[in-house]
């Protein structure tokens, strides 16, 4: 890897052995992936996955206070991954001893740690840091030092900013020194697609189990999909970059998709066209029976398979202030038509806290709450990694949350059904 004479030095420990030791990670990770050289960060914040206290994560907050000790503090200032606690979000006694006496101990130390690191605000924890309330958006053609899959290919393929799959730490690493390793999907050839996929449903297709069939086919590939923009345009709207962050969201938790393409929709699809498609590009075909297949073979890990749901979780990604909105209209309406006042089974919204905030400013905050439905900021997947937790019948409509838990996956539409009419 060649070096400019600033990271020699910082390598060679002229600005302190601390900062030695993160340059040297960096390049070590670069040498890794074959990278050429190491480029700056150009983004205002930077994004940190660890937003958790775990007792058995102390080689981090060992880590975190030698970098803190050292006087050293991160060159950008960042939003982290959502918390793992809520006392709103129910859980009983036992669950709760678990959550607070077992698991996420070190949860306070933790927060002041990253406050002294450099946090945006006591409000930046959610995994979709980039919605504009929350206000780390990047630009265009940004480099940034991410780690948080479902925001890396959201950054990557909704705004066009350049970022790899970073790992957790070396997120913050790279935020403390101001550069990355120059590789994969910083390039522009690493930013060209290997598969081209074929959109041809009859109807427009559930944005998580689309995102679902193509992680799965592709995985770490970079799809270029078409045929997708008839069903939700060539704008990038509210409605659109909802419905594609859920879909990104997929395509990296079921596959490790950093980055997609969507025909005259994302960014560098509407300026690059097809010549972002490599030659001999493997070819996909998503039809209906195809996505119907895909859902079929989604494993159920319940004990009972058929129990009754004690829990629905909504938001892995975090919702958008307009997705908040549109749920809540569709609820009011969906119990209106089956008779009921509230939902039958108990459902956690979760949210970024500064949407939560803007959502609470609306009309549409009292409404939800009338219908039963309960607002987080939590982490959805943290709270199933209880072991307690892991045993309820959970359904939700993320396909993120499916992967990595016990949930059980539903679509938007078979989830709102259950929630009105308590599964009969």
């Amino acid at each position: 890897m060649k070096l400019t004479k600033e990271q020699e030095a910082i390598l060679n420990g002229e600005k302190g052995e601390t900062l030695a030791k993160v340059m040297k990670t960096l390049v070590m990770y670069g040498d890794a992936f074959e990278a050429e050289k190491l480029v700056p960060i150009t983004s205002k914040y930077n994004h940190l996955v660890t937003s958790f206290g775990l007792k058995v994560m102390s080689p981090v907050y060992d880590l975190m206070q030698q970098i803190l000790d050292a006087g050293v503090s991160s060159e950008q200032k960042f939003s982290v991954d959502p918390r793992p606690l809520d006392k709103n979000v129910p859980a009983n006694f036992l669950q709760n001893f678990v959550f607070n006496k077992l698991m996420y101990t070190k949860q306070d130390f933790y927060e002041k740690q990253l406050v002294e690191l450099g946090l945006m605000d006591k409000d930046a924890f959610t995994c979709t840091c980039y919605m504009d309330e929350v206000e780390n958006k990047p630009k265009k053609d940004d480099v940034l030092s991410w780690a948080e899959s479902s925001a890396v290919v959201y950054a990557n393929s909704v705004l066009g900013a350049r970022c790899n799959r970073n790992s957790g730490i070396i997120d913050i690493m790279g935020s403390i020194v101001g550069y990355v390793p120059y590789f994969g999907l910083l390039t522009d050839e690493g930013r060209k697609a290997t598969w081209v996929v074929r959109i041809e449903t009859t109807k427009k297709p559930e944005a998580q189990l689309l995102g679902s069939a193509i992680g799965m086919k592709v995985m770490e590939d970079v799809p270029y999909v078409k045929g997708l923009d008839k069903w939700i345009g060539n704008e990038l709207n509210d409605s659109a970059c909802a419905y594609l962050k859920d879909f990104g969201a997929a395509t990296a938790s079921n596959g490790a998709v950093g980055l997609y393409h969507i025909e005259n929709l994302t960014p560098e699809a509407v300026e690059l066209k097809e010549s972002l498609i490599c030659e001999g590009a493997k070819e996909y075909v998503i039809d209906d029976a195809e996505l119907e297949r895909v859902k079929n073979n989604y494993p159920v890990v319940w004990k009972n398979p058929d129990a009754k749901p004690k829990l629905c979780f909504i938001g892995c990604p975090h919702l958008s202030l307009e997705q908040l909105k549109t749920w809540t209209k569709n609820i009011e309406k969906a119990l209106s038509e089956n008779s009921n006042k509230k939902v039958l089974i108990p459902t956690v919204f979760t949210a970024a806290p500064k949407v939560l905030e803007a959502f609470n400013k609306t009309e549409y905050s009292e409404r939800l709450k009338n219908t039963g439905v309960i607002t987080s900021y939590i982490c959805p997947l943290m709270y199933m990694n209880n072991p307690l937790c892991k045993k309820m019948p959970v359904i939700t409509s993320s396909n993120k949350l499916r992967t990595y838990t016990s949930a059980r996956y539903y679509t938007d539409s078979e989830i709102l059904d259950i929630i009105t009419t308590g599964g009969k």
